[in-house]
């Protein structure tokens, strides 16, 4: 009878999905759409391989990365170490709420490519479109990005090696793990991820002793934070900074499609979002403003090129620690191949769900016996390595549009998981469901999505604020700077026109397709 309450307790279009056996179980007839069109069933699914500590180690690990390991002294540098604190707070919360309107979604609707996917569902065909390509692109784009730093950071041991060399070996190194089997991504990532999240318990534990003057004999207590806290208009180009570093957060979302109970750990991993930015950023940003001045020029010059400068090596050195610069270095470089790693596989499965949907080629809907779309993966890993090699020729020029591209990419996203999320709540209750239902419900809807609409849109329109605020303007960089956005809605409006989409009225929006799987 609980079951039968369960199923009856639902809208109209549920119901017809289920029918009760003489024994009290629920067998599933046929599904159809909003539409009322029968749904065919797919010849290939992507294999549901993933498990709890995949899940809750690669939610952890997805935003520890460069922008914590570097761009943490740049941030301090500009905006100092209250400023940075601030923005990164702020930040943080905006994240959350984003990832939180995000695990609703994915777990009522947990199928690859997810976001992109509600965008054609809940809003226009055109934008699932749109956004799908954007996504793709933008972490195609990242794997060239980090097969270029991995070369450099190879350079620091081995410097006479050429770096095309080690841009090679990474890349067939990740090209085998993705075409291996989901297991092997998430296999690989979830050791990547432990190594940085004991990096950052290390790091936070040695910065207190340092801090304190139990290590290295000088009490620092706030001394540092009195110096300059606030640096005015570098609060403002910090939030930047900290947007970029949080990239990579809603992976969670594409990674429910092949997670073997999303109903379940998907939430978990969500609330472990604002946990570990609290613990991460603010708790290592902190520790970083007690025992360096903002004004230090090591903070400025932290960078890929130059790993001895990084923050975390100038607090490990001033605890003492010989060999810091190696240890850094070898971090990075996880970090590196961690984030070349995700991108391959994150790109792959959104051109597999952009073919699943009609708007990508039918051959990418090509899966092994192991679940892999390997046209998707072969696809992706072509297209990064051609811009990569784009970096070895001329004065990188196209390579920068490229990375500007890729850099409002990951900000379309986030907009894009906002607006979906506000849509399907009102969508939602509209068809007679209930709220009380979901298997995980966001919290302060709506203002979550309507603030993470706000900071993503602030943090999107300032990104250029370098550029134009400065006399004489450089227009070619300002151009280079939003080239994404125009790039979007180019997609956009050629689909519409093309295949003469509408936007889908509440009542109609799909909120069936893609569940037999969880109503069986």
């Amino acid at each position: 009878m609980k079951t039968r309450r369960s199923i009856t307790g639902q809208s109209p279009k549920l119901k017809q999905l289920s029918n009760f056996n003489d024994d009290g179980t629920v067998s599933i007839q046929s599904v159809t759409s909003s539409q009322g069109t029968e749904v065919p069933e797919k010849p290939h699914e992507l294999k549901r391989a993933l498990k709890a500590r995949h899940l809750t180690m690669i939610s952890l690990g997805g935003t520890i990365g460069t922008g914590l390991f570097l761009t943490s002294g740049a941030s301090i540098a500009q905006a100092g170490p209250g400023g940075a604190l601030v923005a990164y707070a702020i930040t943080g919360v905006m994240v959350y709420f984003m990832m939180e309107s995000l695990g609703e979604m994915a777990t009522y609707l947990p199928i690859s490519g997810s976001f992109n996917n509600y965008a054609g569902r809940f809003l226009d065909p055109a934008l699932g479109f749109a956004f799908g390509w954007n996504y793709w692109y933008n972490w195609a784009v990242t794997l060239a990005v980090e097969l270029s730093a991995g070369s450099i950071i190879m350079a620091y041991w081995l410097p006479d090696v050429p770096g095309w060399i080690w841009s090679l070996i990474f890349l067939i190194f990740m090209l085998a793990l993705n075409l291996f089997s989901v297991k092997g991504y998430g296999e690989t990532e979830y050791w990547l991820a432990l190594l940085k999240v004991i990096t950052v318990i290390i790091f936070i534990i040695v910065g207190i002793l340092v801090a304190s003057g139990a290590v290295g004999g000088h009490v620092y207590g706030f001394e540092n934070y009195e110096l300059g806290a606030f640096q005015g208009m570098g609060v403002f180009t910090t939030f930047l900074l900290a947007a970029f570093s949080f990239q990579g957060s809603e992976l969670i979302g594409v990674i429910a499609g092949e997670t073997e109970n999303p109903r379940k750990m998907v939430p978990r991993a969500i609330k472990q979002v604002f946990w570990r930015i609290l613990l991460f950023y603010i708790c290592s940003l902190f520790i970083i403003g007690l025992i360096i001045p903002y004004n230090d020029p090591s903070l400025l010059s932290a960078s890929v090129e130059n790993i001895a400068t990084s923050p975390f090596t100038l607090v490990f050195q001033k605890a003492g620690l010989a060999g810091a610069d190696d240890f850094m270095n070898a971090v990075i470089l996880t970090t590196v191949l961690s984030a070349g790693n995700s991108g391959l596989y994150a790109s792959s499965r959104t051109l597999f769900d952009l073919a699943s949907e009609g708007r990508a080629p039918k051959i990418f809907t090509k899966l092994t016996k192991q679940g892999v779309p390997i046209y998707c993966v072969l696809l992706t890993t072509l297209i990064g390595g051609l811009a990569f090699l784009s970096s070895l020729f001329g004065n990188g020029v196209v390579y920068q549009w490229l990375i500007s591209i890729s850099g409002v990419a990951g900000l379309i996203a986030w907009l894009n998981i906002a607006v979906c999320h506000f849509q399907f709540r009102r969508a939602y209750v509209l068809q007679g469901y209930s709220v009380d239902d979901l298997p995980f419900k966001a919290r302060l809807f709506p203002f979550g999505p309507i603030f993470a609409f706000a900071v993503c849109t602030f943090v999107l329109v300032g990104q250029g604020y370098s550029y134009w605020s400065v006399d004489p303007i450089d227009p070619v960089s300002l151009v280079a700077c939003y080239i994404g956005v125009p790039i979007v809605v180019v997609l956009y409006v050629g689909y519409k026109v093309i295949m003469k989409t509408k936007f889908i009225p509440l009542a109609e929006v799909d909120l069936i397709t893609g569940r037999e799987e969880i109503i069986l």
